[in-house]
């Protein structure tokens, strides 16, 4: 979800690509950087998904949020095209990902671009679940491709993520969702679906688990502490005031919902799925019980949507409990992208 981070910031079969085939993509031989630039992309879901959302210079444009790019859909547009294997596609995304984005201080990425302004990029705060994937994307990319300036450049981010958005609170070490607006005295303001499983794992085999392992080891406690209401199921944004102090921030709404739907899908795309079982337990009682699965439910009132998952919402909840995802592309810009990361 792309929000204003100044105000707490705040049937596809979908066993045919997984991530051990994208992770397998990284270890094949090169065959040669002419051959690797002609490679045509012939998934179909990622022609269109580029085509409808991805400008010829490579700005990634969320249509449903006034044209706006952001660097959170860089980094999907980047992930998904090193996993078709579109390397102009995957050049033009990360190109103007840096030129346009890139900060000049440190090696993030501010985190909105917006054409309508004077200025553009006007607010330099980073969102650090893109942050994690441009690297992660760089990584296996500059694998796949023999390209080391994008090994460098993903070491850089990596560096940066480490130092500017790690803090230590509360006898743990905890995964800021951007450098500014988030760490108060006494409290801390987390987006659990800012903690992108597959990313970790991979920076932790680059740079050791000195690095990365007690991230890791954190972000999954909060997540399972963050288990809320009667389903207990996960809020969008919580708020930390103790080492196992964990509530819903009081400056959000408290739903599961358009942030809290990535936290299944990192979870199951990371190979976490037993993190996020009450989210599988409760999707499945909704199925039972012959009725669609609401967008959001309030995890403290128990309060739904009348309005069902979209299209993306749904291809995650097909690849964490089953049965046949959604098999059109949806036209919504976001929809659309959570079915895609569905298939990794």
């Amino acid at each position: 979800m792309v929000v204003d981070k100044r105000k707490l910031l705040p049937a596809v079969d979908r066993r045919t690509f997984s991530l051990g085939m994208l992770m397998a993509l990284t270890a094949a031989c090169n065959t040669g950087t002419s051959q690797g630039r002609t490679q045509q992309a012939v998934d179909p879901f990622w022609t269109q998904w580029r085509d409808r959302f991805v400008a010829p210079e490579g700005r990634v444009v969320d249509t449903g949020n006034g044209g706006i790019s952001h660097s959170e859909g860089q980094s999907y547009g980047m992930i998904l095209a090193l996993r078709a294997g579109d390397r102009d596609a995957f050049e033009r995304i990360a190109k103007w990902t840096q030129d346009t984005l890139g900060r000049q201080d440190m090696a993030l990425h501010s985190w909105r671009y917006d054409a309508r302004e004077a200025v553009p990029v006007s607010d330099p705060n980073n969102a650090t679940d893109g942050d994690l994937v441009i690297a992660w994307a760089l990584a296996l990319a500059g694998q796949r491709w023999s390209q080391s300036a994008w090994l460098d450049r993903a070491a850089q981010i990596r560096a940066a993520i480490h130092s500017h958005c790690v803090v230590s609170r509360f006898g743990r070490q905890l995964l800021l969702p951007g450098i500014v607006g988030f760490d108060e005295p006494g409290q801390i303001t987390l987006n659990p679906s800012y903690f992108v499983w597959p990313a970790l794992d991979h920076f932790a085999k680059l740079d050791g688990a000195g690095a990365w392992g007690g991230v890791i080891r954190d972000c999954e406690a909060i997540t399972q502490l963050s288990r809320f209401g009667t389903h207990h199921l996960p809020a969008d944004w919580i708020e930390l005031t103790g080492k196992n102090d964990v509530a819903p921030a009081p400056a959000k709404p408290p739903r599961f919902g358009y942030d809290a739907i990535r936290i299944p899908l990192y979870a199951v795309v990371g190979g976490r799925a037993g993190l996020v079982q009450p989210v599988s337990e409760w999707w499945k009682s909704c199925i039972a019980q012959h009725r669609p699965i609401p967008a959001w439910i309030d995890v403290v009132t128990g309060e739904e949507a009348n309005y069902a998952l979209s299209n993306g919402g749904a291809a995650i909840a097909s690849r964490l409990v089953g049965g046949a995802a959604p098999a059109v592309l949806d036209s919504d810009y976001f929809s659309a992208s959570l079915q895609m990361l569905a298939r990794l």
